[in-house]
């Protein structure tokens, strides 16, 4: 670390150009949030932008993210992001600080166990097949919705064991897609344009006031219905009680991790699982490969958790999806000066990264912009970054606390459906990013072609 007489002021961080009055850096990243994410790295290592007239200072490299997300991590809190999201969120684990994150996430770890997660993998097997079912040759499916359901079926299964969670999918399903249209503009806008009677606005505020509303009720009902024996995270909410205190979350506590979960689970698997398939399409000698190792591994029965490891095939694509359509923006604040980059960073200075731009950084991978997923064998990895640059699901104490259920989620529906369909682009459209929490697409009509 540098000495004191060697650290520069926030100051002398080089400013990004072409902030405009008032807004600043907003307006470009509306107009273009993941090129302009991406083209900060070649102002430095560290650079500031302005949302509206809030300073934020952005770091561009695997070190310096390693020093905020682990290495520091005891000196930052969440930032601006995430307050702009408690709206949809409040203050469940995603967005909790300090000791409240502490005492939800060892309550609700347990639920995330590899243990647990094997037993949910019959439930995500029996949907990845009913859904590989439900199509007949010739269809044409937008994969994006399509995956969405899965995920939130799946989700739900696990979430809520009785059909009392079905008010709190079906409000998931209709109001998902409106929360990610307006999420990342919504989080990085000065919260004075919130009031602006926009329909982006007002699309925004009906769709996360109706998901609360949907999944107060499932909450009170079942806190109504008193205790069960039912061994779902529902049930394990309304149950748990702080140790010292012994008080018990409240129902509103409870609704937070809910739709914490409902949000960024649905979310992160179904972007996965459509970009999968569209990757795929480039590669066919790729997914041939994927198809005989289903064959050898799986054979004609339901994919299962036990089968999820020597899938490496699989794991080295989603991998590389991940990499190229990963999580978009992430924030943090300092809590006390902070040296970062040999600059002194004040107290309550908001720091910015983006795993989507760090992640497609011609520094550090070979033919960034291109799916590759031979470049996670471990003697390629050997050759370049590896995973020291490869952060999918966040870092330190942060990091997210269902990445092993996305895994093998992912993994079964990709295998059970490979091993039964190929997917065929529809002529005339060529998918286009959308900046949303995640990297997801506008559209990815595919046809259904039935495998040989």
């Amino acid at each position: 670390m540098s000495s004191v007489a060697e650290l520069r002021p926030v100051t002398s961080v080089p400013r990004v150009p072409g902030a405009v009055p008032l807004l600043g850096h907003a307006l470009a990243l509306w107009r273009d949030p993941l090129g302009f994410l991406s083209s900060l790295r070649q102002h430095g290592d560290l650079v500031r932008v302005h949302l509206g007239t809030m300073p934020m200072v952005v770091v561009t490299t695997p070190d310096l993210v390693h020093e905020v997300t682990v290495r520091q991590a005891h000196s930052f809190e969440k930032g601006r992001f995430f307050d702009r999201l408690r709206p949809l969120a409040g203050n469940g684990l995603a967005n909790a600080d300090g000791e409240l994150h502490k005492k939800h996430r060892r309550m609700i770890q347990p639920m995330f166990s590899r243990e647990r997660i094997a037993g949910y993998s019959d439930v995500m097997s029996a949907n990845a097949q009913a859904l590989a079912d439900s199509w007949a040759p010739g269809d044409v499916i937008d994969l994006e919705p399509a995956m969405a359901g899965y995920a939130v079926e799946t989700l739900a299964s696990t979430l809520f064991s009785t059909d009392i969670g079905l008010p709190a999918v079906d409000a998931v399903r209709r109001n998902l897609p409106v929360l990610l249209a307006n999420l990342l503009i919504r989080a990085a806008s000065p919260k004075a344009l919130d009031r602006l009677p926009i329909p982006a606005n007002r699309r925004f505020d009906q769709a996360a006031a109706s998901l609360r509303a949907v999944i107060d009720e499932v909450v009170a009902t079942s806190r109504a219905a008193g205790p069960t024996d039912h061994d779902d995270l529902l049930a394990l909410l309304l149950a748990a009680q702080d140790a010292e205190s012994g008080t018990r979350l409240s129902d509103v506590q409870v609704r937070d991790e809910l739709a914490t979960i409902l949000f960024a689970g649905a979310e992160t698997t179904a972007a996965t699982l459509a970009w999968t398939f569209h990757e795929l399409v480039s590669r066919p000698d790729v997914e041939d490969a994927l198809v005989a190792e289903i064959r050898e591994v799986v054979g004609d029965g339901p994919v299962t958790a036990q089968h999820v490891p020597a899938l490496q095939g699989i794991r080295r694509v989603i991998d590389e999806v991940i990499r190229l359509h990963g999580v978009t923006l992430l924030m943090r604040r300092t809590t006390e000066p902070v040296t970062l980059g040999g600059v002194e960073l004040p107290t309550g200075t908001e720091v910015a990264f983006s795993l989507y731009a760090l992640h497609r950084d011609p520094g550090l991978y070979d033919r960034a912009h291109l799916f590759d997923p031979d470049r996670w064998l471990p003697e390629r990895q050997a050759q370049g970054p590896g995973r020291r640059a490869y952060i999918p699901f966040g870092a330190g104490n942060r990091k997210c606390i269902g990445d092993l259920f996305v895994w093998t989620e992912a993994t079964i529906a990709i295998a059970t459906i490979l091993r039964q369909w190929r997917l065929v682009p529809v002529p005339g459209h060529s998918p286009r990013e959308i900046a949303s929490a995640v990297a997801h697409a506008d559209r990815i009509p595919m046809t259904v072609v039935a495998r040989q």
